[in-house]
Formats: C-alpha cells, structure tokens, sequence
C-alpha cells in the first residue's frame, strides 16, 4: 500500500503514483484554478493583502474510490506588476510540468492543462 496520512487516507500525487507503480489501475484528471484570499498584514503593518494561489485540483479514481487533491503551484498579490503575473504563470506551468512527468512516468494517463497568460 501506498504511503498514507495519519489518517491512512490517500492525499498527495506521490500516493497514486506509487499505486500505479503497484500496478494499480489509477485514473485521474486535472482541473486548474486560481483562488483569492485575504491575508492579514505582518505585525507592524496595518490592514489586509488580497493574494492569489494557483491551485491544481486533482480528481484521483482506483477502483471505485475517488480522491480528491489540492496542490498549490505559486501564490502572488493582487494586482502585481504585469511582469510578475508573467513570471508567477511561468512557474506555476513548470512546476506542473514536473508533476505531469512524474505522473506519465507512472503510466497515469490524464488530459495536460496549463494556466494561460492572460492578455
């Protein structure tokens, strides 16, 4: 069995990667998000930041149990310089990628999808 949580629940990629390597019938897919929250300002400083994460949703299926798994790729501050979405977008997609050969790797066949730039 794979590595679990204290719980003994599934909850990371590297879970079903290892079952897949098990030879586990993994499915999976991938929906990309980006989430605002607010976040409180270090003491010494007054008022709230409204942040952004970049958040990939994956939706993992072995047998008839379906997980589901959060993953932050790179976080940012509303309304940042253009330049610094750019480089934030630029990161998050690498970082994706990564986990997308590790998961092709394990023989997981799923659908790529890419945060985009926005104009």
């Amino acid at each position: 069995m794979a590595d679990t949580n204290e719980k003994g629940e599934l909850g990371r990629l590297e879970d079903f990667i290892a079952l897949s390597r098990q030879g586990k019938d993994v499915q999976l897919s991938v929906t990309l998000r980006k989430q605002i929250v607010t976040q409180k300002a270090h003491s010494g400083m007054k008022g709230e930041e409204d942040i952004y994460l970049l958040i990939g949703d994956y939706s993992c299926t072995v047998g008839s149990d379906v997980k589901n798994v959060a993953k932050i790729y790179v976080s940012g501050t509303v309304g940042e310089p253009r330049n610094a979405a750019k480089q934030n977008i630029y990161i998050a997609n690498a970082r994706l990628s990564m986990d997308y050969i590790r998961l092709r790797e394990a023989d997981i066949i799923f659908e790529e999808k890419y945060w985009e730039e926005r104009a």
